[in-house]
């Protein structure tokens, strides 16, 4: 793959670019700011863009802000937004919409490099990636609307692991579960959220995004 990074503290920034080259990719530009960033855009466009969150000048949703001018601009290009904490009102605003080939992901997920990797690949690939600890809190019984509420604890569980972008074959194996009981949690979520089909709509997205809006 090739990448681009914005990331205002050097050593993380010098870190991701060690891990990424020493993994067989391609670092195209490494920066402090989302500015930056974007300008290298015009020269170099990569398959991924990691951003943190937090950057200069005020330190606040810089990331979130490059990454949905991103989303226009260059919608072919993957995103992965960085935080320090969850922050689930910059979730939001990021998986709204289209969120194909985004993701959102604690800066601690880094330290867990084959799991760090596989995300980077997953949204080069198209899919979304969410932070397992943003879904929890997003699941917490206070963020729930009513049709969430309804889903049982077995369906919760699937929900998660759509939300951070799991396909059907990776729940299977997360909850040793048959493809048959996938599609039939899936299908329950599905009704009891009252996502019926639509020719124009992805009905996961649509269901991640149902108490997304919650949060």
């Amino acid at each position: 793959m090739r990448i681009s990074i914005a990331e205002d503290s050097a050593l993380l920034r010098a870190g991701l670019t060690e891990l990424l080259t020493g993994r067989g990719h391609q670092v195209v530009a490494a920066v402090d700011n989302a500015e930056d960033l974007l300008a290298s855009m015009a020269i170099d466009v990569p398959d991924v863009v990691i951003l943190d969150n937090r950057m200069p000048p005020t330190h606040t949703n810089e990331g979130i802000r490059a990454a949905l001018a991103l989303r226009t601009t260059h919608p072919g290009v993957g995103v992965l937004v960085l935080s320090q904490y969850v922050e689930t009102r910059y979730a939001s605003q990021l998986f709204a919409g289209q969120p194909s080939g985004t993701g959102y992901l604690l800066k601690d997920r880094v330290a867990d490099v084959g799991s760090f990797i596989e995300a980077l690949a997953r949204i080069a690939a198209g899919e979304t990636v969410l932070d397992p600890e943003v879904v929890r809190q997003l699941m917490s019984v206070s963020n729930r609307p009513a049709g969430l509420q309804m889903l049982t604890p077995r369906e919760q569980s699937v929900l998660e692991l759509m939300a951070q972008g799991r396909t059907n074959a990776g729940i299977c194996a997360e909850l040793f579960l048959s493809a048959g009981a996938v599609e039939k949690n899936i299908t329950a979520i599905f009704s009891k959220l009252g996502l019926e089909p639509s020719g124009g709509d992805h009905r996961r997205v649509l269901a991640v995004l149902k108490y997304l809006e919650h949060a």
